[in-house]
């Protein structure tokens, strides 16, 4: 009786175990998903320096340049956010995107007098950028704010060149004999 009620126990551990990396694998964050919070913190960062420094205009030439990235971004997010929080997705957004603004608000105050001047090369920067990939790669390497911490998922496995590949059965050859 021991030891069925052992086997039961690693059959119950295992379902649990097997149950819970769906879960946690669902948290982590996509590649598209990962480029586009890096998008998202960039607008962000974008937005306070023209609210802080009045540069409006320039803040208006990013987003009229990258309005499709902009959107393809946003969309990316708060799927991430359904995904992740089902139906306190939108809600979980939100309280995202009032952290974002509040962290880089709080960079901006941290810089004091020292922020506009810091912060205005970044909008060349972006403007020059040719795509939404590169303004990912340009708010990771100024290290742009972003409060959100999740997990990147793990690449999914790649089927080996050296597997061996299922195939068809040869046609038997002959023989030639002289």
């Amino acid at each position: 009786m021991a030891r069925i009620n052992q086997r039961l126990a690693g059959f119950a551990l295992a379902a649990g175990v097997a149950l819970a990396l769906p879960a946690a694998a669902q948290s982590c964050l996509q590649s598209a998903e990962k480029t586009a919070m890096d998008v998202r913190a960039l607008q962000s960062q974008l937005m306070v320096a023209a609210l802080s420094c009045d540069r409006h205009d320039q803040y208006n030439a990013f987003v009229t340049r990258y309005q499709k990235e902009l959107g393809t971004a946003y969309r990316s997010v708060a799927g991430h956010f359904r995904r992740v929080h089902g139906g306190n997705g939108q809600r979980q957004l939100d309280i995202y995107i009032t952290s974002l603004a509040n962290a880089q608000s709080q960079e901006g105050i941290r810089q004091g007098s020292f922020f506009c001047q810091n912060v205005a090369p970044l909008f060349q920067q972006a403007l020059s950028q040719p795509g939404m990939t590169e303004l990912a790669a340009l708010s990771v390497s100024q290290q742009v704010t972003n409060p959100y911490e999740a997990q990147i998922c793990p690449a999914p496995a790649i089927r080996s060149a050296a597997a061996p590949r299922r195939s068809t059965p040869a046609a038997p050859t002959q023989v030639a004999t002289r």
